[in-house]
């Protein structure tokens, strides 16, 4: 496998969301990655695929919910999501895509 299909594999996709909006106000950028990921792998993931310098990283695990479709319990998959701080005059533009 190549490295860049390891990449891949720990960024899965930007999180486009209200919050994830205001923190790229502050430079920031928000993925959803694997549960496996460290911050160290994720940081040489954004650095190789986007070509930018990353100050830091912080990651948040969300637990998924007990939720209710058509009369069945069903639940949702727990994520973990990484929000990407990157130095300064760096940009990423997530509505591009991957």
């Amino acid at each position: 496998m190549s490295a860049k299909a390891e990449h891949y594999d720990v960024i899965r996709k930007p999180v486009i969301t209200e919050k994830a909006t205001m923190a790229s106000e502050s430079n920031a950028v928000v993925f959803e990655v694997a549960m496996d990921a460290a911050k160290p792998q994720i940081k040489e993931a954004v650095e190789a695929l986007f070509g930018v310098k990353v100050k830091a990283v912080n990651t948040s695990i969300t637990k998924g919910k007990q939720k209710r479709f058509r009369g069945i319990m069903g639940r949702r998959k727990d994520v973990k999501k990484a929000y990407v701080t990157l130095e300064e005059g760096n940009t990423i533009d997530v509505t591009t895509g991957l």
